[in-house]
């Protein structure tokens, strides 16, 4: 088994010697999670790999990032949420402090390791204090892969009973008493991996609670007045630990590559301009085995690549997760047409006896019988 070192040397080299990581964020470890099989999304998000610039070398960009608008309505809405000394966010989670004070410890220090530490002393001085404390864009750490994955929630809330709170605050409406719940389902991810690095800061220090109901706050209807709801992450810190857990095994994914893989995008004198030709880097990439699926493309840069190679070998996993765990062994959209059509397929086998009966159905109801 490979040491720490041995394994942050690894995907060092897989990165490019010259080359600094990419942060891994809350919003990628969330995108992990939700799609633990990926060992092509797990191994370069470990070594930091821009795979946004990796998709542009390959020829298949992907649309992401905010809109200046959309930028600049969150902040301006996360404003309002913590305007007034921040005593909205502690209504809005239930509290009543007296005189309306609410304690906001400064958190700035030198460096993500000086603001994680930093972090921790006012949680701890909180958490004693026994009174409503507000920690505005706190730094979290996680230990991923042999690195610290460096984390910072909107805020979390210390409650006089000595438990914490992640608050997320999000720019989408909430209409008519509910929201997307696909944005809802994102956020919720998210903030797991808040509460997963929380739960671990708080067994270090031997102090403090980390609640599994997360405060997520959301503009009411089509104004910009702020409302909110409790949301359980329990399943999605079930799920977070388990991908973690996976991701411990990243040398096992490295040890599986060619001899002479790598993935530096060997970066021009400008520092911004990949210069590694595309041919090169497309037999890297597909040295990994990727498991793609629609869901891949709101949340992977190297969506758009996978899935035309998903569609070029006719994989069934183009058409979704459920219609892939529905099929067995059947892999191929060839293989689903022929069992379908009776020209080839095991008839003991369900998927194909299901399809071949839809397919008597669809002929019946078009009248082709």
């Amino acid at each position: 088994m490979s040491t720490t070192h041995d394994l942050r040397e690894r995907l060092a080299e897989l990165r490019g010697p010259a080359v600094r990581p990419r942060p891994l964020d809350a919003r990628a470890l969330a995108a992990l999670a939700a799609n633990p099989g990926c060992r092509r999304r797990a191994l370069l998000d470990a070594a930091g790999i821009d795979k946004g610039a990796v998709a542009r070398v390959l020829g298949d960009p992907a649309p992401f990032g905010q809109s200046q608008f959309a930028f600049v309505r969150g902040h301006a809405f996360e404003a309002r949420v913590k305007a007034d000394g921040c005593a909205e966010l502690i209504r809005l989670l239930g509290g009543t402090p007296e005189d309306g004070r609410v304690l906001v410890p400064e958190l700035s220090a030198a460096g993500p390791a000086g603001r994680v530490a930093r972090t921790r002393l006012a949680l701890e001085e909180a958490t004693a204090a026994r009174s409503w404390t507000l920690l505005d864009h706190p730094m979290l750490a996680l230990e991923v892969a042999g690195s610290p994955a460096y984390l910072e929630p909107d805020a979390v809330a210390v409650r006089p009973d000595g438990s914490w709170t992640v608050v997320e605050i999000k720019s989408f409406p909430i209409l008519d008493g509910s929201a997307d719940s696909v944005k809802v389902g994102a956020a919720a991810r998210q903030a797991a991996v808040y509460v997963l690095a929380l739960e671990r800061l708080a067994a270090q220090a031997g102090t403090g609670r980390v609640s599994h109901d997360v405060l997520l706050v959301c503009p009411k209807d089509f104004s910009n007045f702020p409302t909110a709801e409790l949301v359980d992450v329990r399943k999605q810190l079930s799920v977070t630990r388990r991908q973690l857990a996976r991701l411990t095994r990243i040398e096992e994914i490295a040890a599986t590559l060619p001899d002479g893989t790598t993935f530096d995008l060997r970066y021009a004198d400008d520092g911004s301009t990949p210069t590694r030709p595309a041919p090169e880097m497309l037999a890297a990439v597909e040295a990994v085995p990727a498991a793609y699926a629609p869901e891949c493309l709101a949340a992977c840069e190297l969506a758009f690549h996978c899935r035309d190679r998903a569609r070029a070998c006719g994989a069934v996993e183009s058409l979704g997760r459920g219609t892939r765990g529905e099929l067995g062994s059947l892999t191929t959209v060839e293989q689903v047409l022929a069992a379908a059509l009776g020209t080839a397929g095991d008839p003991a086998d369900p998927a194909v006896d299901a399809l071949r009966r839809a397919a008597r159905l669809r002929a019946a109801a078009v009248g082709e019988v």
